[in-house]
């Protein structure tokens, strides 16, 4: 299994939980499917799949977890049909004006017969503590949803003191220094083909398969507008997409690492799993490192002011 993308939180203090007091505590909220009335519900399930008991995966000094989140498909659309099928059946029959009130009543009962009968949706969100460096990270691009599996992981264990990370130096201005002057940009980097620059007032320019370089881009830069969103392959290891608050999006194998999993040989998906993750938690924790240092290094006076 490999992360496409990565949502970045810091610890503020040590990490102590082990993987066997987070078992105990995801357990105490292991999800469940929605009941009848329920329009949503959230728990975790095990990161190993389906079957298996085990709601933490402890490999590589990361312990592994996975949340599900089950909805309920009601479009408000469907839903106003229905209020209005009855609203304009009482006039009819009673030949009245059907009042608010008795609205409010009447879409009390429409959900109360529809809300059983509603389809069901899953999303999972895969994520991992790095014990060693401190990092919670997140397999989702949505600042939203990455929030919400902090909440809930945080409700799930009582504490978790996580922030973003907090760099010296802006990752918009380094970005667009790289496309301005390409020397800039850090030798295990490269330009990839991809960017989205915007303006202060949020304009945005969206460059697919283009040269970074070109004239054309410089005319944007020129213009005022920042990188908000880069194409990079760094050290012909990892494909990805860094944006402004240093969001990982679309990460990808490069030829050096497709072929060390692909001499994977494991026996059953345990091992695979295993394996992947190793080989992925060692190769993500490099590049984090490196973003790190070429945006400038983490603002520890930050970190302290939050505590």
């Amino acid at each position: 299994m490999w992360f496409k993308n990565l949502h970045i939180f810091r610890f503020l203090k040590d990490i102590t939980v082990s993987a066997e007091e987070l078992q105990i505590s995801l357990a105490e909220l292991v999800f469940h499917p929605c009941g009848k009335m329920d329009m949503v519900s959230i728990g975790w399930v095990s990161p190993l799949g389906r079957g298996n008991e085990h709601l933490v995966y402890s490999v590589n000094n990361c312990l592994v977890f996975k949340m599900r989140k089950e909805e309920k498909i009601l479009p408000a659309s469907v839903i106003r049909e229905f209020i209005s099928d009855r609203v304009e059946e009482i006039e009819t029959q009673q030949m009245r004006k059907v009042r608010k009130r008795e609205k409010d009543e009447i879409r009390d009962e429409v959900l109360h017969d529809l809300i059983p009968r509603a389809f069901t949706r899953s999303n999972y969100i895969y994520a991992y503590i790095d014990i060693k460096h401190g990092w919670l990270l997140i397999d989702t691009p949505n600042s939203k949803k990455a929030e919400e599996l902090v909440e809930f992981l945080r409700h799930t264990i009582g504490s978790l003191p996580v922030v973003s990370p907090k760099l010296r130096l802006s990752v918009a201005n380094i970005m667009t220094q790289w496309l301005i002057q390409a020397n800039d940009c850090p030798a295990d980097f490269e330009l990839g083909d991809a960017c989205v620059l915007a303006n202060i007032d949020g304009a945005e320019a969206n460059c697919k398969k283009q040269n970074l370089l070109a004239k054309e881009i410089h005319a944007h830069l020129k213009a005022g507008k920042l990188v908000k969103r880069l194409a990079l392959e760094w050290n012909d290891r990892l494909g990805l997409i860094v944006d402004d608050e240093l969001v990982i999006r679309r990460l990808q194998l490069l030829d050096l690492i497709q072929t060390q999993v692909n001499e994977i040989n494991a026996e059953s998906f345990e091992q695979q799993f295993q394996a992947d993750f190793t080989i992925m938690s060692a190769e993500i924790a490099k590049l984090i490192e490196r973003l790190f240092t070429v945006f400038g290094g983490e603002d520890e006076e930050v970190y302290q002011k939050i505590l």
